[in-house]
């Protein structure tokens, strides 16, 4: 079993950035797919950006291409999400999540999720 705790959010003005960080205990954690979800007020949960394993394959949702960067330490059972160029629309509370599917986007397919932290970003 993984535990997740994300940290890193807050307020940002729009054109910003910040960056998220998502700690896992478990001996496993380079085993795991991780993801990064976000999930509005009275919206579903959405996909953001997803890394494999090893960190070799990374993949993201288009609204965040080019702005947003995944990447993992596996030495330190983090993953990071970098996001620059925020924008008002990127308001959410992010997740992060684990899986044992490659390129998974699906957030039924992730088996354990952090409790979320808030990004807010004013116009």
């Amino acid at each position: 079993q993984v535990q997740l705790v994300e940290s890193g959010g807050g307020l940002v003005q729009a054109g910003g950035s910040l960056r998220l960080s998502c700690a896992a205990s478990g001996r496993t954690f380079s085993s795991y797919t991780m993801g990064w979800f976000r999930q509005a007020p009275g919206k579903e949960r959405d996909f953001v950006a997803g890394i494999s394993w090893s960190g070799g394959i990374t993949y993201y949702a288009d609204s965040v291409k080019g702005r947003f960067i995944i990447s993992r330490d596996n030495a330190k059972n983090t993953v990071y999400l970098h996001m620059n160029s925020l924008k008002p629309e990127d308001t959410a509370v992010y997740y992060c999540a684990a899986s044992f599917s490659s390129s998974s986007r699906s957030p039924s397919q992730y088996l354990y999720w952090g409790q979320g932290t808030q990004v807010t970003v004013s116009s």
